[in-house]
C-alpha cells in the first residue's frame, strides 16, 4: 500500500514542474506591466526601474524562474506586488473561505445525487429514472454563473429570505481562529453566527454544486446499472434478501469506485472553478483573489494561487488512489 502511494507521489513531481513552467511563462507573456498598473501611469522611469529591481523583474526570465523554483521548494512563493505581504500569508487568509464553499457544495451534490442515481439505476426506464435523467442533464448543462444570478434574483430580490453577497453579516461573526466561519462559530458556541454563515453560504454552494450534482447522478446511475447485472447480485436475490438490502448493501457498495473518482475530481474542480461564483456572490475566497491578482499582474500571487490549486489536485488524486486500494485490493497490484 505504501509503495503504491509512493510511486504515485513520485509521478506527480514532473506534473508540478511542467505546470509551474507553463504558468510562469504565460503570466509573464500576458500584456501589461505590473509596475505601471500598481504605481500608476504618471510614474517616472526612475521609479519604474526601482520597482522592477525591488521585485526582481529586471532579471532574465530564466533566472526569475529558477529563483521561483528554489523558493517554492520550501513553500515560499515570494512577496505579493499588490498587497506587499508574503504570498503564502495572503493565500492563507482567503483559502479557508474557498475550502468551506467547496465542502458545502460537495455535500449538497452527494446527498442529492447518490440516492437519486441509485434509485434511477435500480429502476431503469421508470418515471423515477426519467426524472433523475432529466434532472441530471439540467445540472450538467446549467451554467453556474447564470444559476447564481437567478438565485440572487429569486432568493434575495423577490423572496428576500437570503443575503445576496458576502460571507457574514457585520457584527455577528466572532473572533476568527481557523478561518472557517462555521467551525469558529461552533467552537465559540455562537449559534447566531452559525445560522448567519449557513444563510450566506447556501446560494453560492448550490450554484457551485448543481453541475457536480448532475455529473455525479449520471455516473452513479451508470455504475448501478452495470453492477445490477453481476452474478453476485442475482445470487443475493436468490437467497431471498430484501430488494432494499440488495440495492444498498451489494449494488451500491460495489459501484463506489467510479463515484469516488468523480467526487475527488470534482472537489478539485470546485476549488479551482469557484472563481465565477465567488465573483458573482462577492465571496471573499481565493477565486476572487485570483481575479484581483490577474488584473494587477501580480506575478507571485497568481503563480502561488495556481500552484496551490495544482497541489490540491495532486493531494486529492493521491487520496482517491488510496481509497481505490482500500475498496478493491486488486488495484494495489
Amino acid at each position: 500500500m505504501a509503495s503504491y502511494l509512493v510511486h504515485r507521489l513520485i509521478g506527480t513531481i514532473p506534473v508540478l514542474l511542467l505546470i509551474s513552467l507553463l504558468v510562469f511563462l504565460l503570466i509573464h507573456a500576458a500584456p501589461g506591466d505590473p509596475t505601471l498598473l500598481l504605481l500608476g501611469e504618471e510614474t517616472n522611469a526612475a521609479e519604474v526601474a526601482q520597482a522592477k529591481a525591488r521585485w526582481g523583474l529586471d532579471q532574465p526570465l530564466y533566472i526569475q524562474y529558477f529563483k521561483f523554483l528554489k523558493s517554492a521548494a520550501v513553500g515560499d512563493f515570494g512577496k505579493s506586488f499588490k498587497y506587499s505581504e508574503p504570498v503564502t500569508r495572503v493565500i492563507q487568509s482567503r483559502l479557508p473561505a474557498t475550502i468551506e464553499l467547496a465542502i458545502f457544495s460537495i455535500i449538497i451534490a452527494t446527498v442529492l445525487a447518490i440516492p437519486l442515481g441509485v434509485w434511477a439505476g435500480s429502476r431503469p426506464n421508470s418515471w423515477l429514472d426519467n426524472l433523475g435523467t432529466t434532472f441530471g442533464l439540467f445540472g450538467i448543462s446549467m451554467p453556474s454563473f447564470w444559476l447564481a444570478i437567478m438565485l440572487i434574483l429569486l432568493m434575495a430580490g423577490v423572496l428576500n429570505i437570503l443575503p445576496s453577497s458576502g460571507r457574514s453579516t457585520y457584527g455577528i461573526a466572532g473572533l476568527e481562529q481557523s478561518g472557517f466561519y462555521i467551525l469558529d462559530s461552533i467552537i465559540q458556541q455562537n449559534w447566531k453566527g452559525v445560522w448567519d454563515a449557513l444563510t450566506h453560504i447556501f446560494m453560492p454552494a448550490l450554484a457551485l454544486g448543481v453541475n457536480m450534482l448532475g455529473i455525479l447522478m449520471r455516473v452513479t446511475r451508470s455504475a448501478v446499472l452495470e453492477v445490477m447485472n453481476e452474478e453476485y447480485v442475482t445470487t443475493a436475490r436468490a437467497k431471498g434478501l430484501r430488494e432494499k438490502n440488495v440495492i444498498w448493501r451489494h449494488v451500491t457498495s460495489n459501484a463506489l469506485i467510479p463515484v469516488i473518482t468523480v467526487v475527488g475530481l470534482e472537489l478539485g474542480t470546485l476549488l479551482s472553478g469557484s472563481i465565477i461564483v465567488e465573483t458573482v456572490f462577492a465571496w471573499p475566497g481565493s477565486g476572487s483573489l485570483l481575479i484581483t491578482a490577474l488584473n494587477a499582474r501580480d506575478y507571485p500571487l497568481v503563480t502561488g494561487l495556481v500552484m496551490t490549486y495544482t497541489a490540491a489536485f495532486v493531494v486529492i488524486n493521491l487520496v482517491i488512489d488510496g481509497l481505490y486500494a482500500v475498496i478493491d485490493p486488486r488495484i494495489r497490484y
